[in-house]
C-alpha cells in the first residue's frame, strides 16, 4: 500500500517518524513536503497529498500541521476523502473500522512522538468493518447534495 505524506511546518517535527512508521508496517511512504521548519501555508501541502490521493498515486494519506485542524478542514472539503484527527489508539481506531478513512491527521505540537507512531501503526493495521457502517458513509458522499445552501 501506498502512503502518501505531507506536512507543513507545524507538523514537520512529525513527518520524518510517521514516514517511518508506515516503511515499518510495510507500506511505502511518499513525501510530499515540506522539507523543514519555515513558515509555509498548510493548504499547498494538503492539496499535494489530496490530489495523489483522488489520481490513485496512493491508497490513503496522512497530514500533520500544528494542531491538526487546518489540515482537517482542507481533507474533509474533497469529496471522497474521510479525513480523521486522530489523537489517541481508540480514535485511530474507530477512524478505520467504522468510518473507513482514507486520510489520517496529526497534530505536531499537541501529539508526542511515541504516541503519533502508535496511532499510525494501529490506522494502517485496522481494517474498516463494513456493514451498518458502509450505509453512514454514503449517506456521507450525498450529504452536499442533501443540504440546500438557498436561504
Amino acid at each position: 500500500m501506498k502512503i502518501g505524506v505531507a506536512c507543513d511546518h507545524g507538523g514537520y517535527i512529525l513527518k520524518d517518524l510517521v514516514l517511518e512508521a508506515i516503511k515499518d508496517c510495510g507500506c511505502e511512504a511518499i513525501d510530499l513536503g515540506t522539507h523543514g521548519t519555515a513558515s509555509v501555508d498548510y493548504p499547498d501541502y494538503a492539496a499535494r497529498a489530496l490530489s495523489l490521493l483522488q489520481n490513485g498515486g496512493c491508497e490513503r494519506i496522512v497530514l500533520i500541521c500544528g494542531t491538526g485542524i487546518g489540515m482537517s478542514l482542507c481533507a474533509n472539503r474533497v469529496r471522497g476523502v474521510r479525513g480523521a484527527l486522530c489523537f489517541d489508539l481508540y480514535t485511530a481506531r474507530m477512524s478505520r473500522q467504522h468510518n473507513d478513512s482514507n486520510c489520517l491527521v496529526l497534530g505536531g505540537r499537541v501529539t508526542g512522538p511515541a504516541v503519533a507512531r502508535e496511532i499510525v501503526e494501529v490506522w494502517l493495521k485496522t481494517a474498516f468493518e463494513g456493514g451498518r457502517h458502509q450505509a453512514r458513509l454514503d449517506k456521507i458522499d450525498t450529504l452536499a447534495d442533501m443540504v440546500s445552501t438557498d436561504k
